[in-house]
């Protein structure tokens, strides 16, 4: 694929996706975007050539803007992961007082990841969520009796004071970033493939006759789970990542077998495994 000279990414400056941007692509250009669904749309428009997004944490799962993009998008493809290790802090207007803290700033995931930490230091104290965690921080800086939860970097851009480091529930705190482009990697011979696939809630076995289609070829399954496919109760995509290259011969015959017997089937993409 081109060379990546422009990365979309979850801004403002100073968010995980920023630290995950400037360590997958060091010498391009980062370029922040207000969201996730911005930062995809701007690959899609031309304005960028990858943008490094959010799919998946240790703590909280998926992340749901970023699968569903990928599964209803058809002009992007996942080029890349990468696995970022996550330290939440705990940072104040310096000067502030702990126990003047009225009122919490953060992301949704963050805050979801910090829940025990927060119930047990702070019960009773409002948690309000941020687009990003650097908006949590610029917030925060401007709010009598706030805090924010966000990564040192952002305290370092925005002058706010750290309180408390490593703040997340879990010390095995991992977010999976991918680098989603208009195509994806050619083989390296340690690759992944994402994809997703629906079959017939009415067929008994379908499912199990899927999944068959790699174990027989002996390929190994990383992930998988279900996802809602919004097209009425009970009816789900199922999201599987497989070692290896849509290019490798078994995965090329697992793919054609899963496409006669699924009623939808689509590859995110292949790249080179973290």
């Amino acid at each position: 694929m081109p060379a990546i000279a422009r990365v979309a990414y979850l801004g403002p400056p100073g968010t995980n996706s920023e630290v995950a941007a400037i360590r997958a692509y060091p010498a391009a250009q980062h370029l922040p975007y207000p969201t996730v669904v911005a930062a995809v749309r701007a690959v899609q428009a031309g304005g960028a050539d990858c943008a490094v997004v959010p799919i998946e944490n240790s703590l909280q799962g998926t992340i749901t803007d970023t699968v569903d993009l990928l599964i209803h998008e058809d002009d992007l493809a996942i080029c890349g992961e990468l696995v970022l290790d996550i330290e939440h802090c705990l940072m104040v207007r310096p000067g502030a007082r702990r126990d003047a803290i009225t009122v919490i700033y953060s992301h949704p995931q963050s805050l979801g990841q910090c829940r025990r930490y927060l119930e047990t230091n702070f019960n009773g104290v409002r948690t309000e969520a941020a687009l990003s965690n650097s908006d949590a921080v610029a917030v925060m800086m401007r709010t009598a009796g706030a805090a924010a939860i966000a990564p040192a970097r952002a305290a370092e851009i925005y002058g706010a004071e750290i309180l408390e480091r490593g703040i997340e529930d879990s010390a095995v705190n991992k977010t999976r970033f991918v680098a989603v482009a208009r195509q994806g990697a050619a083989p390296t011979g340690r690759d992944k493939t994402s994809l997703a696939f629906a079959v017939a809630h009415d067929r008994p076995g379908t499912l199990v006759s899927v999944l068959h289609e790699f174990a027989d070829r002996q390929i190994n399954l990383t992930k998988i789970e279900s996802r809602p496919s919004g097209e009425d109760l009970g009816v789900y995509v199922f999201l599987i990542d497989v070692e290896g290259h849509r290019d490798d011969p078994l995965i090329a015959q697992a793919l054609a077998a899963v496409k006669e017997q699924a009623d939808f089937l689509k590859v995110f993409g292949s790249y080179p495994a973290a």
